[in-house]
């Protein structure tokens, strides 16, 4: 068998993988059950929990991480700010996926995903949502293959945009103008119109900053995958792979000298780190040993390496 064929193999081999293990999650939470009671702790972080399979959300004190609380949520990702937050969640048979937004509680927007959730973010403010889904039968390099939808939601206008694709885009000082672009990993400035992602052509990724109101990006450097910017809006962190083929770890990039630091304890990483504030960050990664991801916490100046803080969990957000 060829590389090409046994690309298709394994590519098709993977889409039933999802769309059994999503179909087993529908059926799981479309049973009957109780909600989780409200958190006994005066949390500030809430995260998806996974030992139970059924993505329901948690939330826990940082001081405390071996008291947990419950909420009335079922996501596959999960983030908060500014009083919105948005949950990627099944939404049907297929499986399918939607995002659905809510402020101070109510739903007040859900949108349909494309394909599986990956990432999500909300701005500081609260005012934009957004998302990255892996999408089947959509790869250029590899028939019936994944390739990644980054889209986000204005709750200002109302405009949902699916795909950041038709951005016009600068990279390394020329117009991109080649097929296979993906975007992944949004994160927006304070200003909700300034925003850093990762796009993906030709074998390469870049960390490239954007603008949602002139819808175009130009590449800031290579080999920098799912940014996540400070509250202070000076730095991002980022995962950055370990030597040509090695595992990802964070890093993070100081934006006005352009000084790069690793993160140590964060090998393995496969994440869109989250800040806490200023000077830590929270990302789930799979311990070594273990089969779930767990939430873990670094600080964001690398003065020591990341420490575990909550087992079998994912999708960190800070309340």
């Amino acid at each position: 068998m060829d590389l090409g064929a046994r690309r298709i193999v394994l590519a098709v081999s993977a889409i039933v993988l999802v769309a059994a293990a999503g179909a087993v999650y529908v059926a799981g939470v479309a049973q009957d059950r109780p909600a989780a009671p409200a958190a006994a702790v005066d949390a500030d972080l809430m995260f998806v929990e996974l030992a139970d399979g059924r993505g329901r959300v948690e939330q826990v004190a940082l001081a405390r991480p071996e008291t947990r609380g419950g909420t009335d949520l079922a996501c596959q990702r999960v983030y908060r700010a500014g009083g919105t937050t948005v949950c990627l969640r099944l939404a049907g048979p297929g499986p399918s996926y939607a995002a659905e937004v809510s402020r101070d509680g109510a739903v007040v927007r859900t949108v349909p995903l494309p394909g599986v959730p990956s990432r999500a973010k909300v701005s500081a403010s609260g005012q934009v949502v957004s998302w990255t889904s892996f999408v089947t039968g959509d790869s250029y390099s590899v028939p019936g293959g994944f390739s990644t939808r980054t889209g986000y939601l204005d709750l200002r206008s109302g405009e949902a945009l699916e795909s950041l694709e038709g951005f016009t885009a600068e990279v390394e000082g020329n117009l991109h103008t080649a097929q296979d672009v993906n975007y992944w990993g949004l994160t927006v400035g304070a200003d909700d119109r300034t925003f850093y992602a990762t796009l993906a052509s030709g074998g390469f990724t870049w960390l490239v900053k954007g603008d949602l109101v002139d819808r175009r990006v130009t590449s800031l450097r290579r080999d920098a995958e799912c940014p996540s910017l400070s509250p202070d809006g000076t730095k991002i962190a980022y995962k950055k792979r370990i030597g040509r083929l090695g595992p990802w770890d964070l890093a993070v990039l100081d934006l006005k000298t352009g000084e790069e630091r690793r993160l140590p304890g964060t090998a393995g990483v496969d994440d869109q780190a989250t800040w806490l504030d200023d000077d830590r960050l929270a990302f789930a990664a799979v311990p070594k040993g273990a089969k779930l991801a767990a939430v873990h916490v670094v600080p964001a100046d690398g003065s020591t390496p990341a420490r575990l803080l909550v087992p079998d969990a994912t999708s960190p957000s800070p309340l």
